[in-house]
């Protein structure tokens, strides 16, 4: 009967361990970026004429009257950002208000033009986006060194700088990952509207697929 009644104080007394809140991720961010609709923005911007993508030449786009014929010399896909995200509220598992913040340059664009155009040459080459964003986080942390994850999604603004002047854009990413404790590692898709000013107003449309390791506390 003693042992019975040990046993269940024992039990009534257990609970269940909870993970801590975290209110701060930091990232390093390995990212590769697409074009979209590259025909239209920027290269139409850039001229002021319809453009088209060109089949089984020498270069790769031609304004549809073929007067001009446009060379992509240069589009970087892989780029390296930093970033850091802090959860107001605390984040540890279901839902929480996310603020992120992150570095990334941007692609270099490097574009000749053969025929009549406005100049002859457009060059990105030091371009950088300083990102921030507010989203929500759907975590489902374990405690201690135990295996958990997470969803978000999130939209926000941009500031760009270059060589050509700035800019700004708008952006809407999600994505996921997971974590053991502190460490973790999270695919994002982001989808940005940049504009940029100079030498004429021009946008373009890039997709960074991005891998981050993330660190939280």
């Amino acid at each position: 009967m003693l042992c019975a009644g040990s046993s269940l104080a024992s039990a009534q007394t257990y609970e269940v361990s909870k993970p801590r809140k975290h209110f701060v991720t930091f990232s390093y961010d390995w990212i590769y970026t697409e074009p979209l609709h590259f025909a239209e923005h920027p290269l139409s911007d850039l001229l002021g004429r319809d453009v088209a993508a060109a089949q089984r030449e020498t270069y790769e786009y031609r304004t549809r009257d073929e007067a001009t014929l446009i060379d992509v010399i240069e589009f970087s896909r892989r780029q390296i950002g930093l970033g850091a995200s802090i959860y107001p509220l605390g984040m540890s598992s279901g839902p929480t208000l996310m603020l992120r913040g992150n570095i990334v340059p941007l692609p270099r664009i490097q574009i000749e033009f053969h025929g009549p155009a406005p100049f002859p040459r457009y060059a990105l080459l030091d371009g950088r986006a300083f990102d921030g964003a507010i989203g929500l986080m759907m975590a489902d942390r374990s405690p201690g060194w135990g295996l958990g994850s997470h969803a978000f999604v999130a939209g926000g603004i941009g500031k760009l700088t270059s060589d050509i002047g700035g800019g700004s854009r708008v952006f809407a990413e999600g994505g996921g990952g997971l974590d053991v404790g502190p460490i973790g590692v999270e695919l994002g898709v982001k989808f940005a509207w940049n504009k940029l000013s100079d030498p004429v107003e021009h946008k373009f449309l890039t997709i960074p697929i991005t891998i981050r390791g993330t660190l939280t506390f």
